[in-house]
């Protein structure tokens, strides 16, 4: 999993009744094994490790000048 500053990360849930969460990757401290700063959807920020298979990386898009 390779997370750059500006990538959104989303959590798959492990619960049914549980959703998921999203958040801005703002830092990576470390890439092995990968230490997120992360902005979450809900305002509050924390530095996460994801465990194998829990979290999908979407590059940042990027925007086009015209």
């Amino acid at each position: 999993m390779r997370a750059h500053m500006g990538d959104l990360i989303v959590i798959e849930s492990e619960r049914v009744a549980q959703s998921g969460r999203r958040g801005v990757i703002e830092e990576v401290l470390r890439e092995e094994p990968p230490r997120l700063r992360v902005r979450w959807d809900d305002g509050h920020t924390s530095v996460f490790c994801p465990s194998a298979g829990v979290a999908r990386i979407e590059a940042q898009k990027k925007t086009r000048r015209t």
